[in-house]
C-alpha cells in the first residue's frame, strides 16, 4: 500500500514537472506626462496590480514624458510591436478618420463623458474596430479634462469668436485642431507636442490649443500668462496595446489586463472633474491669469464650432463616417 502511494506521488511530481510553466512577460508602457503626474501615478498602480495578480510573471516598464517618442510615433510603434502598450492621445497618421475623436464641442460635461465615452460604449467599440486594422487593441480609456487655450498675451475680445485675435497658436497636427483654432479667431500652427515649450519660449507661437489646465500646468506654466477654460474639446487618452501580443495572452492574463485597465478607467471618471478644477487653481496660484467664460459664452463657442468646423470636417472625412460617429452621441 505504501509502495503504491509513493509511486502515485512520484507520478504526480513527474507530470507536474512536464506541465508547461506559465509564460513570463516584460513589456514597455509609454505615456506623455512627467513622473508623478496623475496619469503616471495611475499607471504605476496599474503596473503594480498586474504584477501582483500575475504573481510577478508580467513586468511592465514605464516610460514617461514621451521617452519613447512623440505620441504619433509611439502609436505606430505599438502597431508594429516595438512598444507594447501606451496611454496617450490618439495617433492619426495611419488613419486620418480617427482625428474625429477630438471633435470640438461634442459634449458639454463630465456626466455626458461618463455616458458616451467609456470602453464599453458604442463609440469606443467603433474606435477599437478601426484600430484593429493597425494591429492595435483598445483596452481602456483615461479621460483627462475639458480643454482650453493657453496664451502668452491677452487676446482681443477673448469671448468673441468672430474677432481676429492676431495671435498665432500651436495646434496638434490634424485638421480638426486647425479648424477649431480658426473658428475662434486664432492663427493655427501645427506643431508636435515636444516642440511646444521652445516655440512658446521663443515667440514662434504665442499660445497653444490642444490641452487643458493639467497639461499646461505640467508642461508650460513658465511660458504662458493666460488661460481660457472654454471647453474646446474633451481630452481622452486611449490605453492601447499591440493586438498580436494581446491575442497571444491566455484568457486568464487577458482578464487581468482588461480588469485592471477598467478599474483605472472607473477611478479616473470619478477623479477627473476634481483634478480639472485643482489644476486650474494651480495655474492661478502660479501666476497665470484665468479668463473664465460664462456658460453663455461657452454655448456660443459651441454653436460657432458646429456651424463652421463640423461641416468642413464632415466634408473632409466623409459624410457617412462623420454622421455615424456623431450619431453615437444622440
Amino acid at each position: 500500500m505504501k509502495k503504491r502511494i509513493v509511486i502515485a506521488l512520484m507520478l504526480v511530481l513527474v507530470f507536474a514537472s512536464l506541465s508547461p510553466a506559465a509564460p513570463k512577460y516584460e513589456w514597455k508602457l509609454s505615456h506623455i506626462r512627467p513622473q508623478d503626474s496623475p496619469i503616471d501615478l495611475d499607471v504605476k498602480e496599474f503596473v503594480k496590480k498586474v504584477s501582483e495578480r500575475s504573481e510577478g510573471r508580467i513586468t511592465i516598464n514605464i516610460f514617461n514624458s514621451s521617452g519613447l517618442g512623440d505620441y504619433q510615433v509611439v502609436h505606430e510603434r505599438v502597431g508594429l510591436g516595438s512598444v507594447d502598450m501606451a496611454i496617450q492621445s490618439m495617433g492619426t497618421q495611419s488613419d486620418q478618420i480617427l482625428q474625429i475623436v477630438n471633435l470640438c464641442y461634442l459634449i458639454t460635461g463630465w456626466d455626458e463623458a461618463g455616458k458616451y465615452m467609456r470602453i464599453s460604449s458604442p463609440m469606443m467599440q467603433w474606435v477599437d474596430k478601426r484600430l484593429e486594422k493597425q494591429d492595435i487593441k483598445l483596452i481602456g480609456i483615461w479621460p483627462v479634462y475639458f480643454g482650453g487655450i493657453a496664451l502668452r498675451k491677452e487676446p482681443t475680445e477673448p469671448f468673441n469668436p468672430d474677432v481676429n485675435k492676431n495671435v498665432k497658436v500651436r495646434v496638434p497636427g490634424s485638421k480638426v485642431w486647425e479648424l477649431l483654432a480658426e473658428s475662434q479667431g486664432y492663427q493655427a500652427t501645427p506643431l508636435a507636442f515636444s516642440e511646444v515649450f521652445t516655440a512658446l519660449q521663443t515667440g514662434m507661437v504665442n499660445g497653444a490649443i490642444g490641452a487643458g489646465a493639467e497639461g499646461y500646468y505640467s508642461n508650460f506654466r513658465d511660458v504662458v500668462t493666460y488661460y481660457i477654460p472654454n471647453n474646446t474639446h474633451f481630452e481622452l487618452w486611449f490605453f492601447i496595446m499591440n493586438k498580436e501580443l494581446y491575442d497571444s495572452l491566455s484568457p486568464e492574463d487577458r482578464k487581468i489586463v482588461d480588469e485592471e485597465a477598467l478599474a483605472m478607467e472607473n477611478r479616473r471618471f470619478v477623479e477627473g472633474p476634481e483634478q480639472q478644477a485643482m489644476f486650474e487653481k494651480k495655474l492661478e496660484e502660479y501666476g497665470v491669469k484665468i479668463i473664465r467664460p460664462d456658460d453663455a459664452a461657452v454655448r456660443n463657442f459651441a454653436r460657432v464650432a458646429r456651424e463652421k468646423v463640423w461641416p468642413e470636417l464632415r466634408s473632409l472625412l466623409g459624410e457617412e463616417v462623420f454622421d455615424e460617429f456623431v450619431g453615437f452621441f444622440k
